[in-house]
């Protein structure tokens, strides 16, 4: 629950905070999603735009719709990469490199998909792989039988994604770019302290939107935990569930840096396109202003632990 504070001047809300050095309208940015132009002809042109007209970040999946070129020359914004590490490292190079030459300034490193989950909806659909950009990249050959047992996109992780990706790798990707690096899909204290350990840049919170391991906590359930074994040595951030601006207050108030948003931004586009996702993006830090003028909270530094209880709270206060 969220315990708003009274009698605090709040004529000027300021939603405006920075993440690695870029300055953001609020602390909202937009998750990588895989292939936008299933929702939309434009795609992640669209969505990109859209991001950048609401002057918020944006993390371009690799399985993205649009090349990362074309999503550079959309608009002149500030924007993550998204990336897998694939069994050939070398095509694994390339796709960093091009993202450092299209003025992408960090890397959002993936790290919670050695295998694919079990998508039983895919499974069940015997979903194919779309053409897509960066799968173009890896040369593979997934032959109909295979994509007959099940889904075209299990059978292409399978093959290409390395799952004997691990900590001595961290220092391997560093080695071969000079952007930032931030670790998607951490879920326990103890690898957010690995994380920091092995150089990172940032923590993402997520567990990939309920999508891989059945029974992974929810990320709001563990941030706070996360938060205090990072101790601000980096900045960490926030996925899954997030839908209405009193979302972003709690996971805030829990010690998140900012939140990203994915499924939001799909519904938004898939509705109306690029102005599709500015609507979503717009009510959602309305609603996230709103919650700060009545919690009393002027601007986001002002958002702190106490002005959130949670079930622990109340249990504890109860022993």
């Amino acid at each position: 629950m969220i315990h708003p504070r009274i009698l605090v001047d709040v004529r000027n809300i300021n939603m405006s905070t920075t993440l690695l050095g870029h300055a953001m309208s609020t602390p909202i940015l937009v998750a990588p999603t895989s292939m936008h132009k299933l929702a939309h002809p434009e795609g992640e042109v669209a969505t990109a735009r859209a991001a950048a007209a609401c002057n918020i970040l944006m993390a371009l999946s690799y399985s993205a719709s649009c090349t990362m070129e074309e999503v550079a020359s959309s608009c002149d914004a500030v924007r993550f990469y998204q990336l897998y590490v694939y069994k050939r490292r070398d095509v694994t190079a390339g796709i960093v490199k091009r993202a450092e030459s299209n003025g992408y300034k960090a890397i959002v490193l993936t790290v919670d998909t050695p295998r694919l989950g079990k998508r039983e909806a895919d499974i069940k659909n015997k979903m194919i792989v779309p053409k897509v950009p960066n799968f173009e990249l890896v040369p593979v050959d997934i032959d109909s039988k295979t994509q007959e047992k099940g889904s075209g996109v299990e059978a292409f992780a399978y093959e290409t994604l390395d799952s004997s990706l691990n900590w001595k790798d961290i220092e391997w990707l560093k080695s071969i770019t000079h952007l930032p690096i931030l670790i998607k899909g951490v879920l326990t204290a103890e690898d957010a302290r690995k994380a920091v350990e092995a150089g990172v840049s940032g923590i993402v919170v997520s567990n990939h939107g309920a999508r891989q391991l059945d029974h992974s906590p929810a990320p709001i359930s563990v941030l706070e935990e996360i938060v205090c074994a990072v101790s601000k040595a980096v900045p960490v951030l926030v996925d899954g569930g997030i839908r209405r601006g009193t979302d972003v207050f709690k996971a805030l108030a829990l010690g998140a840096d900012a939140v990203m948003i994915g499924r939001p931004v799909i519904f938004g586009l898939a509705a109306h396109g690029e102005k599709g996702v500015r609507k979503v993006i717009e009510m959602l830090k309305n609603e996230l202003e709103l919650t700060m003028a009545l919690a009393g909270c002027p601007c986001v530094k002002d958002i702190t632990r106490n002005h959130v209880k949670t079930l622990g709270d109340r249990r504890r206060s109860l022993m």
